[in-house]
């Protein structure tokens, strides 16, 4: 999507640790007409999927998420990093490992909102390793659902996430994929 990659090349930085700080637009400060952009392509993309939910996990996946959802006219289920007292009956859960934040978490979502006659597009900011996609995709096995593709904003295309989701047999559209990024010069390569 030639829009995001102007934005990331404008307004997104490249640090050291194959880092990209893209919080100016896209996961801290949320550039709402881009998010509309981006839920339109989505719902061009997966025209032909029954999705009737969008399932991500928190934090930054949920403004996209939430803006796609508009488009396919269906509500967002996000899943909580923590257990919590608001959070009653059973749950359906998957151990997630951040990139960003070096640690693993342990991802919930409560049983009422997933069920074997759903049919679920994931969508996320970024896709770096695929853990957090991964995690989502063991959710959805786990409650029956069907999974009908993943939607990521940035993937970072030089890791193993899209190419192991892709040899999985998972329908991945990615709106921007880096192939390279420099951090001594900022220069970033994007895949067409």
């Amino acid at each position: 999507m030639e829009l995001l990659e102007q934005y990331i090349c404008k307004n997104g930085a490249v640090k050291e640790g194959d880092v990209l700080k893209v919080d100016s637009f896209l996961n801290h400060q949320m550039d709402v007409g881009l998010f509309a952009e981006m839920g339109k392509e989505w719902k061009r993309l997966f025209a032909d999927a029954p999705i009737n939910k969008i399932l991500t996990v928190e934090a930054s996946g949920i403004g996209i998420a939430c803006v796609a959802a508009q488009e396919f006219g269906v509500p967002v289920v996000f899943a909580k990093k923590a257990q919590s007292i608001n959070i009653d009956g059973e749950v359906y859960a998957s151990k997630v490992q951040s990139f960003t934040h070096r640690r693993v978490y342990d991802v919930i979502v409560s049983k009422r909102f997933l069920t074997p006659d759903d049919h679920i597009l994931i969508i996320d900011d970024f896709l770096a390793n695929g853990c957090a996609v991964n995690g989502l995709i063991d959710i959805i096995e786990e409650s029956g659902a069907t999974l009908e593709g993943v939607g990521i904003a940035i993937e970072k295309g030089f890791q193993e996430g899209g190419k192991l989701l892709r040899e999985r047999g998972v329908r991945l559209e990615s709106l921007a994929i880096v192939d390279a990024m420099d951090a001594a010069t900022g220069g970033l390569t994007f895949r067409h």
